[in-house]
């Protein structure tokens, strides 16, 4: 059976997105390769004056962001960033390791996202974002940063953001979970186009809760299989060996639909999971990324 297609439309400079990855952890683990993923970059702001001219500063940025973290559980950083910034850098960055190899996309998304939440760093920074980068396996990142401005690159990015303006009389639009800041009705982060093999699609637009994602996918093929939950945190962090947050691990072990991940025994065991020495933990803001005790593919880096 061929998979279905899903365009996730995000952008890393996001917190809505960001906080959407404990249910879209939730996703790869229940559907596994029943479902190809790609990357679109919607390029929230070419630079930090569209957030300077809306009243934006770093210290509202920061106090919002503790917000997302008691609501959602993803980890946060306390640190105030020293200014704006925009995210289309850091969009392109993406795209330049998307065009490589899918995986190194969603890797490098995952390793900017990190550094724009839980650290002093800055989406257009270029030496940041070396450094975010250099901490995914296979990646070079200094070849990516030196592409962010290659025309190839660039007509990518554009290519994007024009298809994330194009949210107009969708169901996105319709349920206003659309965003017209810059001009054209666009999807917001992280919305996802579900397509069929045989040309049907559905989509969830916005911040949606992993049921929402579910009910698409059970309309759209009724013979898709469903993995139960892992027995173990350590079975969910080496079976998704690109490095989960606490909550992302939490919501993959949520028994049912009808239970609300438990962050704070799911921690528990994690930490257990480690003195065995099954995996290991990267301290990440006010929380950690647990990992395998040794990753050296790239491929692992295949999760949202």
């Amino acid at each position: 059976m061929e998979p279905i297609t899903a365009w996730h439309f995000t952008d890393p400079g996001c917190p809505w997105a960001y906080s959407s990855r404990p249910a879209i952890a939730r996703l790869r683990w229940r559907f596994a390769a029943q479902i190809e993923w790609r990357l679109v970059l919607i390029g929230l702001s070419e630079d930090a004056q569209r957030y300077e001219e809306r009243g934006y500063t770093p210290a509202f940025f920061a106090a919002s962001n503790r917000e997302f973290q008691s609501r959602f559980g993803m980890p946060f950083g306390t640190e105030v960033k020293r200014r704006l910034a925009g995210t289309s850098p850091a969009c392109r960055a993406v795209i330049a390791a998307r065009e490589i190899e899918p995986a190194l996309g969603y890797a490098a998304l995952r390793a900017l996202q990190l550094m724009q939440f839980t650290t002093p760093g800055l989406l257009d920074d270029r030496d940041d974002l070396g450094a975010a980068l250099a901490t995914v396996p296979g990646l070079d990142a200094e070849g990516i940063v030196a592409s962010i401005d290659d025309p190839a690159v660039v007509a990518a990015y554009e290519a994007d953001r024009a298809r994330a303006r194009s949210a107009a009389d969708t169901p996105t639009h319709v349920q206003g979970r659309h965003a017209d800041s810059d001009g054209p009705i666009r999807y917001t982060a992280p919305t996802i186009r579900f397509e069929h093999p045989d040309g049907n699609w559905l989509e969830v637009g916005g911040f949606q809760p992993f049921e929402s994602y579910d009910t698409a996918l059970a309309n759209l093929d009724q013979r898709l299989e469903r993995r139960p939950p892992p027995a173990t945190a350590a079975e969910a962090v080496l079976g998704l060996p690109v490095g989960l947050t606490t909550a992302e691990v939490a919501a993959i072990m949520r028994p049912s639909d009808l239970e609300d991940a438990d962050l704070a025994a799911t921690e528990s065991e994690l930490i257990a999971a480690v003195g065995e020495g099954a995996i290991r933990s990267e301290p990440h803001g006010s929380d950690a990324v647990w990992l395998p005790v040794q990753v050296t593919d790239p491929a692992i880096a295949a999760i949202a």
